[in-house]
């Protein structure tokens, strides 16, 4: 390799590093939409409560004056602990299976003195008020004042973030979760992680739904991709050419200074090794 050569492959290697080089622009959310590299959103935010569907799981916690009502409708169980536990993901000793209550493929779950209770479609409080109007014969109220109540939540309820990040199944501990609360629950997205083309493959109506974004435009807030949704798979791809890539300028320094001290390494350790050839055929050539 002649010096001329030499020195092109190392001006390729300096281009390709710091081409590679991450940039605030690639990176920083809530930037301003410009109308080229950072999209605008309609406003389009809204937020509705979730609508109960096939294979959820319900808990269902009665509330009564009367002790003998409780312990049989929440199989005396202690109600705080169970319900933390259910919600927060966890499934200790099957305690999901054992104090929640299923979906079945018709929408309904099977209530103790009720029998089929219809519930697919419907948000926790109006399945709220439809046991409490089905039990309320069970309990005689005290002049105006109901001596019965009932809290129903959804359990198990998750969402799940692959690609340039950790990649995680996490449970969604409260009612409304943000793009940037759900990311920041797996240690945000990695280095080259594409920030310009988050994926979020979404249920809406028994259909999966693939959605793309750009999480750097400000107008996410604004948005319709701004909360997160049960069972919502969120895909982070990998910037093109990331595994060449390097976080800071020193670093591509440092990167270039090492490749342009090996290569004059092995080209000084070439020509030594062809000099000495050179030399060793001139003495057999000379002694002949």
């Amino acid at each position: 390799m002649n010096m001329k050569h030499y020195k092109y492959t190392l001006l390729c290697l300096l281009a390709v590093a710091l081409s590679s080089c991450l940039t605030s622009k690639k990176v920083n959310l809530l930037q301003e939409p410009d109308g080229k590299k950072i999209p605008s959103y309609v406003d389009t935010l809204s937020f509705e409560d979730y609508r109960i569907r096939i294979d959820d799981r319900l808990y269902i916690q009665v509330y009564s004056v009367d002790e003998n009502m409780t312990k049989l409708f929440n199989n005396g169980s202690n109600a705080s602990y169970m319900r933390q536990q259910m919600m927060s993901g966890g499934n200790t000793y099957g305690t999901n299976e054992l104090y929640s209550y299923l979906v079945d493929e018709n929408g309904n779950i099977q209530y103790p003195m009720i029998g089929d209770l219809p519930v697919r479609g419907k948000t926790t409080r109006e399945v709220k008020l439809l046991l409490e109007e089905q039990l309320a014969g069970l309990v005689k109220p005290v002049g105006n004042y109901a001596l019965m109540s009932v809290d129903v939540q959804v359990v198990n309820r998750f969402f799940s973030v692959i690609g340039a990040v950790q990649s995680a199944r996490v449970p969604l501990i409260k009612e409304k979760v943000t793009i940037f609360e759900a990311l920041a629950m797996v240690g945000d997205i990695a280095n080259y992680g594409d920030h310009s083309k988050i994926r979020i493959l979404r249920e809406i109506e028994g259909e999966t739904t693939i959605r793309t974004f750009d999480i750097r435009s400000k107008d996410i807030i604004n948005s319709e991709f701004y909360y997160i949704e049960p069972n919502d798979v969120i895909y982070i791809q990998y910037m093109p050419g990331h595994s060449f890539g390097v976080d800071h300028v020193t670093t591509t320094i440092a990167v270039v200074a090492t490749t342009i001290s090996f290569g004059g390494f092995i080209y000084a350790l070439v020509m030594r090794s062809i000099n000495a050839a050179q030399r060793a055929n001139s003495t057999n050539t000379g002694g002949n």
